[in-house]
């Protein structure tokens, strides 16, 4: 862990980032990004792609691993960094960089200014740390899935943090003003004093303590509570006044365990008054306290909101709720990582089908006639054949039998003889309008609408389906300009098999 150096930030161009917003969206379905699937996201040439790469690696804004299965790119702390600051100053909401004044388990803070020289605040979310890694059993941010990657549960807290204090802020909560937000990074306000844990001396303890109690209990009346209020995330201004801070973990006063963390909270508050400032009270709020005047946990979907309870509220008109249509769209849209692989595939067959069945259906005459011809091509090389090997001698006057199906030299068994005839039988039936026969007025029939056997629409998509799935295996097995992960374990194994030779016997 160290200072976040933004220095670099001003040399890098609009390719390298591009080809770090390519590693992101990679990184939606890929834990290690390959070179040429970076390539084809940023719509970029692969050679210049490769010199990025390594480019940006040098820098640690990407990190080159060797898996077992496959190699690949992955996308570091500092370089979702640069891709968030990049929009915030695009947008004119931070416009440089200062120190940083703050770590936590979950977070770092640094000060920054926007375009008018203020000082605002800069939290990053940084999910993952050693100290912090159980947010599964901790946070919700998991819900259907099964893994994620810590940068995305960054992104989800700092999303979440971002709403809950606006929707503090604007009912008047002691909160910091928040400003912007992008990915895992929330700016907000810049509160002028420090932690409540590094304050040893207050004018009055006993108003300090009902103030937090107070907010505990405000907190529980619109419907959310903080489950982490403790002397580490309440600033204390010069002027002695309390500000909350820190949301991410916030849940409903409707979740199973909301009385605990409601009482864990007032307990937080009541240790620390004794320990540090010898204040003891028997006055504090319980859980049965609590009598709700607003929404906030329905309108920033906290955690422990239920469907019923949802549609009870809406039955009643006491907040809006979004449509059932809109948050079934929003859950299958949530499932569909779980099942993208399996789309993909059929989709990909259904294409081909129909690829095949539309090149089928606009089959022209001229193809069908062309097909007829050789089926005619077949029979006479087959029949000329059979009566050779029935004749079982070398020279055998065949003239009338030739001339009755091709019109052309007699048959003669010398074989450049045989092909050159031949060859010209099948020129001589392709040149011909296929409309007319010579003397024996024979006609071909020329259908538009023959319809063609599902049995050759099955091979031809089957074909076309194993030739697209070699491809495309062959693309995600290749890395180039590296030593790709298959010939490396090829190798091993081959190194193995040495080695153990002596052990076996074998010379």
């Amino acid at each position: 862990m160290g200072k976040l150096n933004v220095t670099i930030l001003r040399y890098l161009t609009g390719e390298d980032f591009r080809v770090l917003t390519a590693i992101e969206m990679g990184m939606k379905n890929h834990e290690l990004v390959p070179a040429s699937l970076a390539a084809q996201i940023a719509n970029l040439r692969y050679g210049g792609v490769q010199k990025l790469l390594k480019e940006l690696c040098r820098h640690r804004l990407l990190s080159y691993e060797r898996g077992k299965n496959y190699d690949g790119y992955r996308l570091t702390n500092t370089g979702y960094d640069y891709l968030a600051l990049k929009v915030l100053a695009r947008r004119g909401t931070v416009t440089s960089f200062g120190n940083q004044i703050g770590v936590g388990k979950e977070s770092n803070i640094y000060i920054v200014a926007n375009d008018e020289g203020e000082s605002i605040c800069l939290k990053l979310h940084r999910l993952g740390r050693t100290c912090f890694r159980n947010i599964k059993s901790k946070r919700d941010y998991h819900q259907h899935r099964k893994s994620a990657s810590w940068l995305y549960l960054s992104r989800i807290a700092a999303t979440r943090e971002y709403a809950y204090m606006k929707a503090l802020y604007d009912r008047g909560f002691p909160v910091p003003k928040p400003i912007d937000f992008n990915r895992h990074c929330v700016v907000m306000e810049l509160v002028e004093g420090g932690p409540l844990c590094g304050v040893y001396k207050v004018g009055n303890v006993g108003l300090l303590y009902d103030e937090l109690m107070n907010l505990i209990v405000k907190l529980g009346n619109h419907g959310v509570i903080h489950s982490d209020f403790n002397e580490f995330n309440i600033m204390i201004t010069n002027s002695g006044k309390p500000i909350l801070i820190d949301f991410p973990q916030m849940i409903s006063t409707e979740h199973v365990e909301a009385a605990a963390y409601f009482e864990r909270d007032v307990k937080c508050v009541r240790d620390f008054f004794k320990r540090r400032f010898g204040y003891e009270s028997e006055l504090y709020p319980t859980f049965h306290d609590i009598s709700r005047e607003d929404y906030i946990d329905v309108e920033t979907k906290a955690s422990g909101i239920t469907k019923q309870i949802k549609d009870f509220l809406k039955e009643m008109d006491m907040v809006e709720v979004e449509d059932e249509e809109t948050e079934d769209e929003c859950s299958e849209n949530a499932n569909e990582e779980d099942r993208s692989t399996d789309e993909n595939e059929i989709n990909v067959q259904l294409q081909v089908e129909n690829s095949v069945r539309s090149e089928f259906m606009c089959t022209s005459k001229e193809t069908l006639v062309n097909a007829k011809v050789n089926e005619k091509k077949d029979s006479i090389v087959s029949s000329l054949e059979d009566y050779v090997i029935e004749e079982g001698v070398k020279n055998i006057d065949i003239s009338k039998s030739v001339e009755s199906v091709t019109r052309t030299k007699p048959y003669d068994l010398n074989e450049k003889q045989n092909e050159e005839m031949t060859n010209s039988v099948f020129d001589d039936m392709e040149t011909s309008d296929v409309e007319k026969s010579s003397d024996s007025g024979s006609m071909y029939s020329s259908m538009t609408n023959a319809t063609i056997s599902p049995e050759l629409i099955k091979k031809k998509v089957k074909l076309a389906l194993q030739k697209r799935g070699k491809k495309e295996e062959s693309k995600r097995i290749l890395v180039k300009g590296e030593a790709n992960a298959v010939t490396r374990t090829r190798r091993e194994n081959k190194d193995t098999i040495k080695q153990s030779t002596g052990i076996w016997g074998w010379e």
